[in-house]
């Protein structure tokens, strides 16, 4: 693994209708079969994993992701680009507001078997 800290970090903005000045501090270059781990204020965790093919982004959304309290929801904003989000259970409101503000949709909560399987049934005649 390589980490290469920028310092000072790089500020830029983002968003559309509320602008806020973002903070890129590192790069992290990971060799295969090695993983990173992120952590909340409460400890909560999110890991990104390299594999020789490409990358595990998140641990399971089911799984691993309900356990450290982070719910993983997929939104599209204005422009029609999709994101996958984690929400720290218990900041929903915040992340309500956030949406709002940014004119995002959200499309689907991805953090219950019950929705991912709802969500492969509708897309199953697409393969």
């Amino acid at each position: 693994m390589d980490i290469k800290t920028i310092n000072p970090p790089r500020i830029f903005e983002v968003g559309f209708e509320h602008k806020i000045k973002m903070s890129d501090c590192a790069k992290i270059k990971l060799n295969t079969n090695e993983q990173v781990t992120f952590l909340t204020d409460t400890n909560g965790e999110y890991d990104v994993a390299k594999k020789d093919w490409g990358f595990y982004a998140t641990p399971s959304l089911n799984g691993r992701l309900a356990q450290f309290k982070l719910r993983p929801a997929l939104v599209k904003n204005g422009e029609n680009r999709f994101f996958i989000l984690l929400v720290e259970q218990g900041k929903e409101n915040l992340f309500y507001s956030y949406i709002e503000v940014e004119n995002m949709q959200i499309v689907s909560w991805l953090d219950t078997t019950e929705s991912l399987l709802k969500l492969e049934e509708s897309l199953k005649n697409e393969k």
